[in-house]
């Protein structure tokens, strides 16, 4: 999003009012008696203090933090990306007339909601010459120039004055559930860049898991069924663990990862949830399960503790993080000693040979345990239900800290019996006892008199979870943005502790998006009117296709490929490549096509879905993603013209056809039917998934093509054809 495009828009936004600005957070601003403005078209420099340019955050979560002259080329990138505003980086001892000028003051001076020092603290002084940012560290000022970033993309003029912020609360961000569902590098990356616009600075990965297991199953079945611990070392001391070679991060993905977010301020927290929800370790190892839950790890057993010490020895080097999660999650109520004793041993080994801080779930109450053993008070909390804990009385009031994540902001993908598939906008800005905004103090939004007081100490800060309970493919990897995208930057201005109101939020929130470096998640294509493609093959050569939408993103015909009379003559080995990746909804993807044969194949293939017309021993019509087929109940007639469209509207996608010679369009929804505990089904969940537009062809498929046109939108009838919810029990066959 660029400054001339926001213009209109920002004249209708009360963006910059007494005492603060409008964003995300909200920011304490002081507007000068002078009243005048400040450009950042007059920008000429960003010039990093040299006394300070190769200092780095030694107090904040990562062990690889950026230093400031770091930070400073990210953020002269991103104000090409999101402004357009081209700024060089300089090092130099002060500021110069219409730079942004970045420096180091005392930590002091910013302090957090229980009155201690933050590094994440900054200032930031917009005058007639220019902007300066002082940092309590360099993670403060990249903060500082967050706010540039967002005050730029809603208003081209600052207001001259002075703001002096920090984040009430250390740990900001999100949960997300890894174990049972695969998301590539490139996604988690995406998800830092998206969070850290809003000064988010934790991912937090659940690096283990299985979906809930029917005790009834077979030994067999317990054995086959799906699991994942999604890091691939070859290790021989671990060779087994990963059984899911194609959906894994190995070593250098997480380095990546963890780099790049970093580079953003956000650290990845990793977890490796032992002794419950084990599964995938029991299956490795089943003689280590529990003799009344296999998903558990009998800590009795002599080789389980060193079985985990195994695991974290192969990959503790990976991770750049001072705090790791062992889960420790739901674990058999009967064994609390056998519990305790697991995790105390773990704190102690992981401190004592890595220094790092250790943090669990919360799942047994202080005094649960018969023989009078206790967690160690040193080990983290995280909170998620009532019923297992009352985090001010059981932890903060016995010297516990507590990272809030009650599940009143749970989401669970795609269907719940219990949790929604998005955070809930009403409880994020009136989710107190009181009815104001929620916070991470407030654990219970009804009974005030289980929240600490908001200054405690013991309050590490709050984490949205989003869960992926019902398996890898009930959901498309987008689909997780989605459930995240509205909410999470809401929940991020509480997280902070900002004061923005709801109406506020909503007025801002879009262009704010709009304009996030680093990432493409809604995955949108530059385009001067709503269509976005359009090749009729009526000026094409034999090599070029053109585009007649008028953004030139013109194809390129590759080996066994012909073009006459306006259509693509589709064989084995032919591909029209594009310049374009895939499209996020809302769209429609329309062409005409007529197989000349029944042989299965690609008819649009992209970064995250391909389109099949069929695939081995079947002639369905499928969309894939994430290796998953959603396969039609459809098959594309041989010999004749189909028109067809691709239809991703809301959070369905449809395929719509009218055969030649008819005036009847047929609707198809691309649905996923779920299975629950082994005994149950839900059928007709509706399917997000990306338009495929990186290739025409490029396979097996026979036939003919013509008329293909991508366009950003999708009428809205179609969203009427979603298919209403079965949920009911039957035997799996």
């Amino acid at each position: 999003m660029r400054l001339t495009l926001l213009a209109a828009a920002s004249a209708l936004l009360p963006l910059q009012i007494s005492a603060r600005w409008v964003g995300i957070p909200t920011v304490p601003f002081e507007a000068s008696s002078s009243k005048g403005t400040f450009s950042l078209k007059q920008l000429k420099s960003i010039i990093v203090d040299s006394a300070y340019q190769n200092t780095v955050d030694s107090k904040g979560e990562t062990l690889i933090p950026p230093t400031l002259k770091s930070f400073a080329s990210t953020f002269s990138d991103d104000l090409l990306s999101s402004l357009d505003l081209k700024i060089p980086v300089s090092i130099a001892k002060a500021a110069t007339k219409n730079s942004i000028f970045l420096t180091l003051g005392n930590s002091s001076d910013y302090l957090d909601a229980a009155g201690r020092p933050t590094s994440e603290g900054y200032s930031v002084t917009v005058t007639a010459q220019g902007i300066v940012i002082t940092g309590a560290s360099p993670l403060g000022i990249w903060w500082g120039t967050r706010s540039i970033l967002q005050q730029g993309v809603l208003s081209e003029k600052l207001s001259l004055g002075s703001a002096t912020d920090s984040p009430g609360w250390g740990i900001r961000g999100t949960f997300l559930d890894v174990g049972r569902h695969y998301y590539p590098p490139e996604f988690i990356i995406e998800m830092c860049s998206y969070l850290s616009f809003f000064k988010q600075n934790t991912l937090h990965l659940h690096l283990s898991d299985s979906m809930n297991l029917n005790p009834d199953l077979t030994y067999q079945e317990k054995l086959d069924y799906y699991s994942a611990f999604r890091l691939n070392s070859d290790s021989p001391a671990v060779a087994g663990l990963n059984k899911r070679a194609n959906e894994s991060w190995y070593h250098s993905d997480f380095e990546n990862m963890q780099q790049k977010c970093a580079s953003r301020g956000v650290t990845i927290i990793p977890e490796i949830e032992a002794p419950g929800h084990a599964l995938v370790i029991t299956q490795w190892k089943p003689e280590l399960a529990l003799s009344t839950d296999f998903t558990m790890l009998n800590i009795s057993n002599p080789e389980t503790i060193p079985t985990m010490k195994t695991i974290w020895d192969t990959f503790m080097p990976w991770f750049h993080s001072k705090t790791v999660h062992l889960g420790a999650d739901e674990y058999s109520s009967l064994e609390v000693a056998q519990y305790n004793l697991y995790v105390n041993t773990m704190h102690d080994y992981i401190l004592k040979k890595y220094n790092k801080n250790v943090r669990i779930w919360g799942t047994f109450r202080p005094g649960a345990a018969t023989d009078g053993s206790e967690i160690n008070t040193d080990v983290s909390i995280q909170h998620w239900e009532f019923f297992e804990d009352n985090p001010y009385f059981d932890y903060i009031q016995n010297n516990y800290s507590v990272l809030n994540s009650d599940d009143q902001f749970y989401i669970v993908a795609k269907w719940s019996g219990s949790y929604p598939q998005t955070l809930n906008m009403t409880r994020i800005f009136h989710g107190a006892p009181d009815g104001g905004p929620t916070a991470p103090y407030i654990f219970d939004k009804f009974n005030a008199t289980n929240n600490p007081p908001r200054d405690s100490p013991y309050v590490l800060g709050q984490l949205p979870a989003l869960w992926n309970d019902m398996g890898p493919n009930s959901t498309s990897v987008i689909e997780a943005y989605y459930s995240l995208r509205e909410g999470l930057p809401a929940l991020g201005d509480k997280q902070w502790g900002g004061d923005l109101l709801m109406e506020e939020y909503y007025s801002i929130f879009e262009p704010l998006q709009a304009s996030i470096p680093g990432q493409n998640l809604d995955r949108r294509i530059p385009s001067k009117t709503s269509t976005i493609l359009s090749y009729d093959f009526s000026s094409s050569n034999s090599k070029t296709v053109k585009d007649k939408s008028g953004n030139g993103y013109h194809g390129t015909l590759n080996n066994n490929c012909d073009v006459k009379n306006s259509a693509l003559t589709l064989r084995n080995g032919c591909e029209v490549s594009t310049p374009l990746t895939s499209k996020g909804k809302n769209y429609t993807l329309s062409f005409s096509v007529k197989p000349t044969s029944s042989a299965p194949g690609t008819l649009f293939s992209g970064s995250a879905s391909t389109l099949k017309a069929g695939n081995g021993s079947i002639d369905n019509v499928m969309l894939v993603t994430g290796g998953t087929p959603y396969v039609l109940n459809y098959t594309l007639p041989v010999g004749l013209w189909t028109d067809v469209k691709l239809v991703g509207i809301n959070n369905a996608t449809y395929l719509a056809v009218t055969p030649e010679g008819s005036k009847e369009e047929a609707v198809h929804e691309f649905t996923i039917v779920i299975g629950i505990y082994s005994n149950s089904f839900v059928w007709n969940l509706p399917m997000a998934i990306e338009a495929p537009v990186a290739a025409i062809g490029g396979d097996g498929f026979e036939g003919l093509m013509k008329n293909v046109k991508l366009v950003d939108g999708a009428d809205a009838k179609y969203a009427a054809y979603v298919a209403p919810l079965v949920i009911g029990v039957a035997p799996y066959t």
